[in-house]
């Protein structure tokens, strides 16, 4: 079973280079972040004669998410617990061959310190305590998306250029490793403890080009799903199509 998650920035703007990935990569899922689009205007017949169904919960001009899947979707929640007046669309989450999948697009928090990082911070630890209610019910767990933090200096071109930075400020990068060590596994460094792999690459000065990047997309799997973890990558090529996210497609393979 192959999942992927991918920050589209913009599903509309962008639906050329997401059908165009979908049908190149043929994920069995696929969770997407920064729809940028309210819920009538989701691409859903463009989605659904790619072959997908989907669930998605957007927002005007920001945030949004959705997961499309190849087969049955069973839509469990939208939005994260613990903030009823919070009205961004940041999380959803699904069951999808027994597995339950939450897609999440975790707050930038820029400028830090400040509101925004105030912001982002709650909402971490929103995220720490829904997360850790999913561990109790027994069921394998998939939570991916734009975390929007760098967990280590591996995981960012020149950490010197980027401590003040709200996605790599020690505030962050605690919530960060407090969430794994409830028990998750962040996929991408079980199987590729010391590679320097990134999924972000700026727009400006060739970010890209010079391979100057972010890992800020992030797969952390349940106890259950550890030992069936096959593979995981990154789609870099994608970021170099026209038009593209600022973001690269992430994936990970599963064993049934």
């Amino acid at each position: 079973m192959k999942i992927a998650t991918y920050n589209v920035n913009g599903v509309n703007g962008r639906l050329p280079v997401l059908l165009r990935w979908l049908q190149e990569t043929q994920p069995d899922v696929a969770c997407l972040q920064e729809l940028k689009a309210p819920d009538e205007k989701f691409p859903e017949q463009a989605i659904k004669d790619a072959g997908y169904n989907a669930i998605w919960h957007g927002q005007k001009s920001w945030n949004g998410v959705a997961i499309l899947a190849r087969g049955e979707i069973k839509e469990l929640r939208r939005g994260l617990p613990g903030d009823p007046d919070d009205s961004h669309s940041r999380y959803i989450e699904a069951l999808v061959n027994d597995i339950v999948i939450g897609c999440l697009y975790l707050p930038n928090g820029n400028p830090a310190p400040g509101p925004k990082f105030d912001y982002k911070l709650a909402w971490f630890e929103r995220l720490k305590l829904h997360a850790a209610q999913l561990l109790t019910h027994g069921l394998p767990v998939v939570l991916t998306g734009d975390y929007n933090v760098m967990p280590t200096e591996l995981d960012v071109y020149k950490p010197e250029r980027w401590v003040e930075d709200a996605l790599f400020r020690p505030e962050t990068r605690e919530a960060f490793k407090t969430l794994v060590e409830q028990g998750w596994t962040d996929a991408i460094r079980k199987l590729h403890p010391n590679e320097k792999i990134y999924t972000f690459y700026d727009y400006f000065r060739n970010a890209y080009g010079r391979d100057a990047g972010l890992r800020i997309d992030h797969f952390l799997l349940s106890p259950q799903l550890e030992g069936k973890l096959l593979a995981t990558g990154v789609d870099r090529n994608v970021r170099g199509w026209e038009k593209t996210s600022d973001h690269c497609p992430v994936w990970i393979e599963l064993s049934e």
